[in-house]
């Protein structure tokens, strides 16, 4: 699933628009939805995002023996 489609499906979820999702990040809707058309977001604006919509965001690469070296928001 790319990006733009997993912060799409989070604000269905969330009962949000996008739009005010970028209103929320200090963004122009317009900006934002370049942004999600191009995949540009950033690992920032991710965590932002999480931020601002009170959720939990992890990224992780998993090592054959279980380890993880994780970022993420909560």
């Amino acid at each position: 699933m790319k990006t733009s489609d997993m912060i799409r499906q989070l604000c269905d979820q969330m009962n949000i628009s996008v739009s005010e999702l970028a209103r929320r990040l200090g963004q122009s809707p317009q900006n934002f939805g370049k942004k999600l058309k191009r995949e540009t977001i950033t690992l920032e604006e991710l965590k932002a995002i999480a931020d601002v919509m009170d959720v939990k965001f992890e990224q992780a690469f998993i090592l054959p023996d279980g380890n993880e070296i994780k970022t993420g928001s909560e």
